[in-house]
C-alpha cells in the first residue's frame, strides 16, 4: 500500500459541528486535498437525532468520497461533565460511522495532530489552519473545525506507516 494513494477521511468530532476533510497521500509523502466541510446538527432536536443527524452525513461523506482509511481527533474537555458526556456520545458516532462502512479508523490525540502539522503540540487553532492552507495549498476549509479535521487527516498520512508497522509487530508476537 505505501507505493498507491490513499484517500483518508479526517474527522474532528463535535455534537454542533463536526468537521469532516478528505485528502489523499501518496507516494513520499505527498498530499492532496479532496473536500472538507463542517456536518451541524439541529440544536432543537432530541440528542437520539442529533447523533443520527451526524452518523447519517458521516455515511453520506463517505459514500460520495470512497475513503480507505480514517482518523478521529480525540476530544479533551475541562468543562462540564454534561457537556464532556455529550461531546463523547458524537466522538462515538465520528469512530462509528466509518467503521461501519468497512474503514479501518485510528484516533489521535489533539496534541499530536498540532505537533505533526504545526510542529507545536500547544499551537492555536489558527495556527493549524495557516499550516493546513501551508500543506494543502488548495484547500478551502470555511470553518475551525474542517480545518481541525484536515489537520487529522494529515497526522494519520503520516503516522500511518508506523502504526501499520508495529501492528505487524503484534501480530508475529
Amino acid at each position: 500500500m505505501t507505493n498507491e494513494t490513499i484517500r483518508i477521511l479526517g474527522v474532528d468530532p463535535g455534537l454542533r459541528n463536526t468537521g469532516w476533510g478528505i485528502i489523499e497521500a501518496s507516494r513520499g509523502s505527498r498530499l492532496s486535498f479532496v473536500a472538507c466541510g463542517s456536518l451541524h446538527s439541529d440544536g432543537d432536536a432530541a440528542l437520539a437525532e442529533r447523533l443520527a443527524q451526524l452518523q447519517r452525513g458521516l455515511a453520506e461523506i463517505i459514500t460520495a468520497h470512497s475513503p480507505h482509511e480514517a482518523a478521529v481527533e480525540e476530544t479533551f474537555v475541562n468543562r462540564d461533565p454534561q457537556s464532556a458526556l455529550k461531546l463523547g456520545l458524537a466522538r462515538g458516532v465520528a469512530l462509528a460511522a466509518p467503521a461501519l462502512a468497512g474503514l479501518e479508523v485510528a484516533e489521535y490525540a489533539a496534541n499530536l495532530v498540532k505537533k505533526t502539522v504545526v510542529g507545536n503540540g500547544h499551537a492555536e487553532k489558527a495556527q493549524v489552519a495557516m499550516m493546513v492552507r501551508v500543506l494543502l495549498p488548495a484547500s478551502r476549509a470555511e470553518s475551525a473545525d474542517a480545518a481541525d479535521a484536515l489537520a487529522v487527516a494529515i497526522c494519520h498520512a503520516q503516522h500511518r506507516a508506523s502504526r501499520a508497522a508495529a501492528r505487524l509487530l503484534q501480530a508475529r508476537a
